[in-house]
């Protein structure tokens, strides 16, 4: 690069002195780390990145965030608002300014991943993805549950165990998937489209254990609250703990506060329905026995009267007619009681079916442990003593 010698006069190029000033700038130590702070105006987007100016009560600069850097921002930049940035100062020749290239930047009094959340909210729920009229209904007795959280998480099991306890023959599909990091989003989204896609289940549950915002971020992505949107299967959010709420909560059909609460929502208990049940079965058959008794008492006495009318001739000519319309009333109320009945002695022998003394009489058996349900081997190690529950009572055992 040109050094020009400034004590003695001389002709200097535009390009030379441009140079000369970019050397002394550039090459200061203090200039190459520079922390920022100021307000963003004049912002602009382009193919290589976001150029802007930085400004306080006295003075601008220029500034530029190259799109390697820019696409890393947890939030969206805005005129007017005041950011605290770290680069380095640099002479851009071309035009013989200086400006500050952004290495990172985020909002200053806030932290970026609060006004990323807040601004992502703002926006989906300006385009309708968080209205009530789109939520689709619960299925009150699905076939199949669709879980969609980590493979080694608590979640996963309080899932699991809540699903078994309350309605045993329920099907479950596990979908395994990271729940935080950087491959977090695609797993999820690449989960719901494809039980979305291929109908796989009448409800999805997807969620995780609680944690930090940082933690929680991957329920925070915007193309995964546009698929849970376009989902045609009920989904229920259950992300962390009551208190934390994630734009997945706001998206999904149901929110459920824990993943707990969540496979409570997704199956009825099998308990309730079996004793609702029995008393449908009994009132029925009350009801049913009550109006074949009032219909046989007016069918009598619409008989009796006829009898004894003062024309009895008339009485007599349509005594045969009303005795064989009172037969038909009477065997259709009776038929109508039976089929009734018989439905709903259906309904009860299949709620006897689904308990859990009825599958263990088909052969199984239930490993229990500390009163929790033994539902994989890692829960048990050589030594531990379990109660196998089996039709005809429990038996103790020993894992050998």
């Amino acid at each position: 690069m040109y050094t020009p010698n400034l004590s003695k006069p001389a002709v200097l190029s535009v390009s030379q002195v441009t140079g000369y000033i970019k050397s002394l700038i550039e090459g200061q130590p203090t200039l190459r780390t520079v922390f920022l702070t100021g307000e963003i105006s004049n912002l602009g987007h382009y193919p290589s990145g976001i150029y802007f100016s930085l400004k306080d009560s006295e003075a601008v600069i220029s500034a530029v965030m190259f799109k390697y850097q820019a696409q890393r921002l947890k939030f969206e930049p805005k005129n007017g608002q005041k950011v605290l940035c770290v680069g380095r100062i640099e002479v851009y020749a071309p035009r013989g300014a200086y400006q500050i290239i952004i290495e990172n930047m985020q909002p200053d009094g806030v932290g970026a991943l609060n006004l990323a959340y807040e601004q992502l909210k703002e926006k989906l729920e300006k385009e309708g993805l968080f209205d009530r009229k789109f939520k689709k209904p619960i299925p009150k007795m699905p076939k199949t549950v669709g879980v969609i959280t980590s493979p080694s998480g608590a979640a996963v099991q309080d899932i699991k165990n809540v699903l078994f306890r309350r309605y045993p023959r329920i099907d479950v599909i596990m979908c395994p998937v990271q729940v935080q990091g950087e491959l977090a989003p695609k797993q999820l989204i690449n989960a719901v489209n494809t039980l979305g896609k291929y109908s796989l289940c009448d409800v999805i549950i997807i969620g995780r254990g609680g944690g930090s915002i940082e933690d929680l971020w991957a329920f925070n992505n915007e193309d995964l609250a546009r698929a849970i949107f376009n989902c045609k299967i009920p989904v229920i959010s259950a992300v962390g703990h009551q208190t934390d709420y994630t734009i997945c909560d706001f998206v999904s059909d149901l929110r459920a506060p824990t993943p707990s609460a969540a496979a409570e929502l997704a199956v009825p208990d099998i308990a309730e329905l079996k004793k609702n049940y029995l008393a449908m079965l009994k009132s029925a058959t009350y009801n049913l026995s009550h109006k074949l008794s009032l219909y046989r008492l007016k069918n009598t006495d619409y008989y009796r009267r006829a009898l004894n009318a003062p024309a009895k001739t008339s009485a007599e000519k349509y005594a045969g007619t009303i005795r064989l319309l009172a037969a038909r009333a009477e065997r259709a109320v009776q038929k109508n009681y039976d089929s009734k009945k018989s439905s709903l002695l259906r309904l009860a022998d299949k709620a006897e079916e689904l308990s859990p003394v009825a599958v263990l009489k088909r052969g199984y058996s239930i490993a229990e442990k500390d009163g929790e349900i033994v539902t994989n081997k890692a829960q048990l190690k050589s030594g531990d003593k379990f109660t196998l529950i089996l039709s005809d009572g429990k038996i103790s055992a020993k894992v050998d």
